[in-house]
């Protein structure tokens, strides 16, 4: 562990760290990938090339590599070039001179001209026409005019009669409102066929029935009111289900008690 001095202040001199020697392949620069379709279409070579990866290569007269393909432009020519600078009066702007002076001229103008002084308008211009001598001409070879007479609509034959279409609309009324009263008399009768009444054997048959249900849901209630704490939830929807089973099975007997008793089948 380093302890504390004042030396540790002072800077110690940086000694840069030995180069790594450069790194070189053990592998020719100018190998074929293996497999490689990059290669002259040509009828000496095939599309693919060295699939079983040698490095030492058949040679032929045509190379895997072009003699001018390179990735990109060669090396220098992206250097700007120092002739080509922008030059006086060259720019997007264009020259710098002024244009040449021209004189005004004003648009014509749409209203017309004020007229002058010496223009003076035409003065005691009259006509010998004679208007009244004129109009009374025109009235009187002018054709009458023809007087259309009254017509008498109490003359006609119907009159006071029930037009046509009138009637074949009242009808056509009466028609639909027939059709409308036969659908629910129809429906009344289905209505009716679906109920039907029941006799007095099997009023007292259902009634016996509900009775001696009412008896054993009545037995079933009673041995549990007995019971003055309910601390079970089974318990307590026991008790539940038989009070409304009773109140139901009271109800039915109350409506097997009228005269007549109508069983619906829709329901």
């Amino acid at each position: 562990m380093q302890q504390e001095s004042i030396y540790n202040l002072i800077p110690k001199e940086y000694v840069p760290p030995p180069k790594e020697p450069m790194y070189r392949s053990a592998y020719p620069s100018n190998l074929v990938p293996t497999s490689s379709t990059f290669n002259n279409h040509t009828t000496s070579r095939p599309k693919i090339n060295n699939i079983n990866g040698e490095f030492e290569l058949v040679k032929g007269p045509h190379s895997h590599k072009g003699q001018s393909n390179s990735l990109g432009r060669p090396k220098g020519s992206y250097k700007p070039d120092t002739t080509m600078f922008r030059l006086k009066n060259t720019g997007t702007m264009g020259s710098n001179q002024l244009p040449e002076i021209q004189s005004y001229k004003y648009p014509p103008s749409i209203k017309p001209n004020v007229p002058k002084k010496d223009e003076k308008p035409i003065h005691g211009l009259k006509s010998n026409k004679n208007y009244i001598i004129t109009n009374a001409v025109e009235n009187i070879l002018s054709a009458p005019k023809q007087i259309v007479d009254d017509v008498a609509w109490t003359s006609k034959k119907d009159y006071g009669k029930v037009p046509d279409y009138l009637t074949k609309i009242k009808q056509s009324i009466s028609s639909e409102y027939e059709i409308i009263r036969n659908m629910h008399i129809s429906e009344a009768e289905e209505m009716d066929k679906q109920k039907y009444l029941l006799s007095l054997e099997e009023v007292q048959q259902l009634k016996e029935g509900l009775k001696k249900k009412w008896e054993s849901v009545n037995k079933e209630y009673q041995s549990i009111t007995h019971i003055r704490m309910i601390d079970t939830v089974g318990l307590k929807r026991k008790k539940e289900q038989c009070e409304k089973e009773l109140a139901q099975l009271e109800k039915d007997i109350e409506k097997l008690n009228k005269n007549y008793v109508f069983v619906d089948t829709q329901k």
